[in-house]
């Protein structure tokens, strides 16, 4: 079934949970998220610093740390890294800043990870909405914020990006960032009138994109050192939403081994969709290798998008392009005839593994 993205009433009974509404309101929702964390005590976290882990995985919580470590990453003096698996690295101790982040609270992987920072001994940390993680937290004395829950962790990065960022900030790890806060509130507003449901497709880059894509494999290129994470989260969300396989990397990187890939047979190369990402803050030579890039792909791909970020501080323009990338990935699904929402082969996998099944409810 094939639907047409400017029919709001076909689009809105295909979108079950209403994952399009829940994204034209991130304002409101980073609104929210950002005067929730202002109330997180941190207090039981006492001592020096000297690096920091964040255990997380998915589409929300894994997303909103490579974000923050991209945001962040000529400010913050001590190491960020993310922890997907069910153990923590070796270096992890009482200097250590573990953040937990689970917006299920039951997610194995993290609970694991959660057991080995205590055993540890490390300075602890909690964002989630409940669950197995926030009965530890309270358990131990730790520092923890609950957040609403009851929408999928993937369109709750205003709850998950925005305390980790406050607890940096109440640790002295980071500055404030108040007014970038306001901006990309105030973008996210004027985007949604851009790209959401009732905005035509003529007039509609996030519609026009997806159009673009559908039947081809996506790649998304971003940039290096902030614009990588915003590339890798484009790519999941095609991945959740938008259920395809697409794929993502980041310039100049990609230019030592993934471009020779570019001289794959004619009708290879054809089935691919690339969108590369621009940013003001992109050096000299970035800015020739995306043009560059682009000239190259456009004789050999299928089609190629170039997308320049919007507003003014750095968080603006990085969530500019999750914010676009988020409403593609919606069309992508949408415009096939296919709800968003569900993620069946997560579930099976939980299944499988006897772990509880994703529930979203209808809010």
């Amino acid at each position: 079934m094939r639907i047409n993205l400017d029919d709001v009433a076909a689009v809105e009974k295909l979108d079950t949970i209403k994952a399009l509404r829940d994204t034209d309101e991130y304002s409101q929702q980073f609104s929210e998220g950002w005067q929730l964390s202002s109330g997180i005590d941190v207090s039981p976290i006492t001592g020096p610093i000297d690096r920091i882990v964040v255990l997380g995985t998915g589409g929300g919580s894994a997303a909103s740390v490579n974000l923050l470590r991209s945001y962040l990453f000529d400010q913050l003096k001590v190491p960020l890294q993310l922890n997907q698996g069910y153990t923590i690295p070796a270096f992890v101790d009482e200097k250590t800043l573990v953040i937990v982040v689970s917006h299920s609270g039951n997610t194995e992987e993290i609970v694991s990870g959660y057991e080995q920072a205590i055993a540890a001994q490390a300075q602890i940390a909690v964002i989630t909405a409940g669950g197995k993680v926030l009965e530890m937290a309270r358990e131990n004395g730790h520092a923890h914020l609950v957040v609403p829950g009851g929408m999928m962790p993937r369109i709750a990065l205003g709850y998950i990006f925005l305390p980790m960022l406050a607890i940096l900030t109440k640790l002295g790890l980071a500055a404030d960032k108040s007014e970038e806060v306001a901006e990309t509130i105030r973008l996210f507003s004027e985007l949604s009138q851009q790209y959401g449901l009732r905005s035509p497709l003529a007039a509609n880059l996030a519609k026009q994109i997806a159009q673009q894509m559908d039947g081809l494999t996506p790649v998304i290129y971003g940039t290096l050192p902030y614009f990588d994470a915003p590339a890798w989260r484009w790519k999941n969300q095609l991945g959740e939403n938008g259920k395809v396989m697409a794929f993502w990397n980041a310039i100049p990187s990609l230019h030592h081994d993934e471009a020779v890939g570019w001289d794959a047979p004619a009708a290879m190369l054809k089935g691919f969709h690339f969108t590369l990402i621009r940013d003001v803050e992109d050096s000299e030579k970035t800015s020739k290798r995306i043009e560059i890039s682009a000239d190259i792909l456009r004789e050999r791909a299928g089609a190629v998008q170039v997308v320049q970020s919007q507003g003014t501080s750095r968080m603006a323009r990085l969530f500019s392009i999750v914010y676009l990338a988020d409403y593609v990935s919606l069309y992508t699904a949408l415009i096939r005839g296919v709800d968003p929402t569900p993620v069946e082969v997560i579930n099976l996998f939980k299944s499988k593994m006897g772990q509880p099944l994703v529930q979203v409810q209808v809010r």
